[in-house]
């Protein structure tokens, strides 16, 4: 059974590859040349995974690929981090969608800037943290990542 040297597609005896069209060689009888590159994740180091789940904006989506991904399924520190990362998400989302409308109406109350410095500074903390691998469970945040990884 012949692949391509190219895409790895299957060619058998052909020529050309009828995927990418590159010109097989002779002996093209190798196994396809990435097999590493069906999973996207597989050079992703699992602590890398872990910091990205804490960017603020943006570490939601970071925390849905790694909790959906099958390289990460059974590492349980990374998916603890990728569900308090998803909880730290919806707690920014409860700050912007719900306390900052309802308290900008109060003239002279910032609590909305100090929940967004709170929630900015846990954030940070939380990198440092799965920087040097460690569980560190925020409050009511940690307690929720635990029960969601142990439910897995």
């Amino acid at each position: 059974m012949s692949f391509c040297s190219q895409c790895g597609n299957q060619v058998g005896t052909a020529r050309y590859c009828a995927r990418c069209g590159a010109k097989q060689p002779v002996d093209s009888a190798a196994p396809p040349p990435r097999a590493a590159a069906r999973d996207p994740l597989a050079a992703l180091n699992p602590r890398t995974a872990s910091i990205l789940c804490y960017i603020p904006g943006i570490g939601w989506i970071a925390s849905i690929i790694v909790l959906a991904s099958d390289r990460f399924r059974h590492d349980r520190l990374v998916r603890f981090h990728g569900f308090q990362g998803l909880y730290l998400f919806v707690a920014w989302l409860l700050d912007d969608q719900v306390l900052r409308p309802v308290l900008q109406r109060i003239p002279g109350f910032h609590l909305h800037s100090l929940v967004q410095a709170v929630l900015l500074g846990m954030s940070i903390f939380m990198m440092v943290k799965a920087a040097h691998d460690e569980a560190y469970s925020l409050p009511l945040f940690g307690e929720l990542a635990h029960k969601s990884v142990a439910e897995d």
